[in-house]
């Protein structure tokens, strides 16, 4: 049984038509990874599945919820996703504890002494705890994104959407956050992600997708796609990446 199906999925901006008919189903503790262009339609995909955007057709279901039906609460939906894009969207006002923990408290309810001790958990597992009392300015910003995975893990999710969540760091620290991914892989969570790490991709992914102009141009296991592409798309799209020395 598939954890997440997208069905035939579009969406257009205007006259622009970003998302044609996308379909692929994620199992659960599979990693799927998408690969493209900038403006190949991955932010749009992500922001149609935690419901940001609205499809103009299509279905997206979680297990065997619609949640694009009509009346479907976002809320609730986004409650069983966790969602980390580009930006680090920490609070500033807020400690690392206080900023993973909100959520939890607010949301779900849960009591002030439980989520902070699961927090502390998190911390300590990937090594942050020294970091529960600190600001998000006073952290780098390796550490500010993992603080931000951390902070959509701790409510459990079913499926977590990891969109670009390197491309605001610097080499050095870019590391610091796929090697946070690689043990999350490892526990077996189920995720999809956006990157565009040709690397990281190949090691994490049990499937890749290439979106090219807003369609899926080619898909498979990520060892056969990215030695041996087999559209024009993706073989220039590979070229580029290799010359940025990302593959």
């Amino acid at each position: 049984m598939s954890l997440l199906s997208v069905r035939n999925v579009r969406k257009s901006f205007g006259a622009e038509l970003v998302l044609q008919d996308i379909s692929f189903d994620l199992k659960p503790h599979q990693v799927t990874v998408i690969i493209g262009a900038s403006g190949s339609g991955k932010s749009t995909l992500m922001r149609c599945i935690n419901l940001l955007e609205e499809i103009d057709d299509g279905q997206i279901l979680l297990g065997d919820d619609d949640i694009t039906a009509p009346g479907v609460s976002a809320d609730a939906v986004r409650a069983k996703i966790g969602s980390v894009f580009q930006s680090f969207n920490l609070f500033s006002h807020l400690t690392v504890l206080q900023n993973i923990t909100l959520a939890s408290r607010k949301v779900h309810g849960v009591k002030r002494e439980v989520v902070n001790a699961q927090a502390m958990e998190l911390l300590s597992r990937f090594g942050l705890e020294g970091k529960a009392k600190s600001y998000p300015d006073l952290l780098s910003g390796g550490q500010q994104q993992r603080v931000a995975i951390l902070r959509a893990l701790i409510t459990k999710p079913r499926l977590l959407l990891l969109d670009e969540v390197t491309s605001a760091l610097d080499p050095v620290l870019i590391a610091e956050v796929l090697s946070l991914i690689a043990e999350l892989k490892a526990e077996g969570h189920t995720m999809l992600i956006s990157t565009h790490e040709m690397g990281f991709a190949l090691k994490v992914a049990d499937e890749l997708i290439f979106l090219e102009g807003g369609h899926i141009a080619e898909r498979g296991k990520p060892g056969e796609m990215l030695s041996n592409p087999q559209s024009e798309g993706l073989q220039a799209f590979l070229g580029a990446m290799k010359e940025a020395g990302r593959l």
